[in-house]
């Protein structure tokens, strides 16, 4: 397959985190680099070898050379560009969260065309774990699907040597905090891993901020959510029960698992060394008999060659992204609908329109 000549917006933390990655990727072939900052965008254009540098975007939507770009910037400045990156023929594979809302993923999709798009909250897909319960799944050993939960809790920690990014935990730059940082991956995984097949209808939500306690350690003026829980209900009747939290006073939690009417599955999400996953039958002679059916290693520099070569794959081939916009969308309705139901007090719809 002939590598994709790819251009990246945006040369801060993730943007390197993509150039490091590609090295591994043969599909991909980076031929611009673009970063508002002169000095930083050159240094990192002579660091990896990258031909072209921009410190005007649309410089690089132009440059016929690029074929597709990936969008490596906080969140409030990627739609325009997905969109300038579509009319200039470009396939756009765009960080996460996929936008700051889904009004901002509909407009993408209205200019999208026939050019591919993808979001890279897909990253955890690309474990072999990952890949080992989405098989698992699709087998049907499970049966009809029932609850699907995941609760991920990290505790309150000593006070940081280097205050966070003001974006993290800004509604106007990210969206939202630990939701867009962590929630979108959580979502992508679960509706991912059981092929895309549910539809959610109906979210009850609550969202908390920082706590009073702890709010020394964030940016000021951080008005973003810390600590979540919803209760998502698909039109099958299955239902997602979710639960991230950072800055919470409760020890350290993490579990995934998917349950149906016949059996159900231990996983987890994230890389880890030792890490297993384990299948539970239910009988009427026996009860609930347990197997492990995957286990390995994997670790966090595994998650990222993925999305790229993925896209590439995508371009090439015309087949769709691990995590197309169409299904970046129903992430973010879910997100939308947990903070309008934290705000109104009552659960949220999101199949009206």
């Amino acid at each position: 397959m002939k590598p994709v000549d790819f251009g990246i917006i945006g040369c801060g933390v993730i943007g390197t985190v993509h150039l490091k990655s590609v090295q591994e990727v043969e599909s991909v072939h980076v031929v611009a680099v673009a970063d508002v900052r002169e000095d930083v965008v050159r240094a990192t254009a002579q660091s990896y070898h990258v031909e072209a540098a921009y410190t005007d975007a649309d410089k690089l939507l132009a440059d016929p050379q690029v074929e597709a770009v990936v969008l490596a910037l906080p969140a409030h400045a990627r739609t325009d560009l997905a969109i300038r990156a579509f009319r200039n023929g470009k396939h756009v594979l765009t960080e996460k969260p996929v936008a700051l809302n889904a009004d901002e993923v509909r407009q993408m999709l209205a200019v999208q065309g026939n050019l591919k798009a993808g979001c890279c909250s897909a990253r955890f897909h690309f474990l072999e774990a990952t890949q080992a319960a989405t098989d698992f799944i699709a087998t049907g050993a499970l049966g009809n699907l029932r609850v699907i939960r995941c609760r991920a809790i990290a505790p309150a920690k000593p006070a940081p040597e280097k205050m966070p990014p003001a974006w993290r935990l800004s509604r106007a730059l990210n969206g939202g905090g630990i939701m867009s940082n962590w929630g979108c991956y959580d979502l992508d995984y679960l509706l991912g891993i059981t092929g895309w097949s549910l539809q959610p209808q109906t979210v009850l939500g609550q969202t908390w901020t920082v706590p009073a306690a702890l709010a020394s350690q964030v940016t000021p003026n951080s008005d973003a959510e810390t600590h979540l829980t919803a209760l998502i209900r698909c039109t099958n009747g299955c239902v997602i029960t979710y639960e991230r939290g950072e800055y919470v006073a409760a020890p350290a939690d993490a579990a995934w698992q998917i349950i149906g009417e016949r059996g159900s599955l231990s996983l987890e999400m994230t890389p880890a060394q030792g890490k297993v996953l384990n299948y539970h039958q239910a009988s009427a002679s026996a009860g609930v008999a347990s197997e492990i059916i995957w286990q390995g290693d994997d670790s966090y520099d595994d998650l990222h060659p993925g999305p790229m070569g993925d896209f590439a794959s995508a371009i090439r081939t015309g087949c769709s992204p691990q995590t197309s916009l169409e299904s970046a969308l129903i992430v973010q309705q879910i997100t939308d609908a947990i903070y309008a139901s934290a705000e109104r007090g009552q659960a949220i719809d999101i199949t009206s329109p």
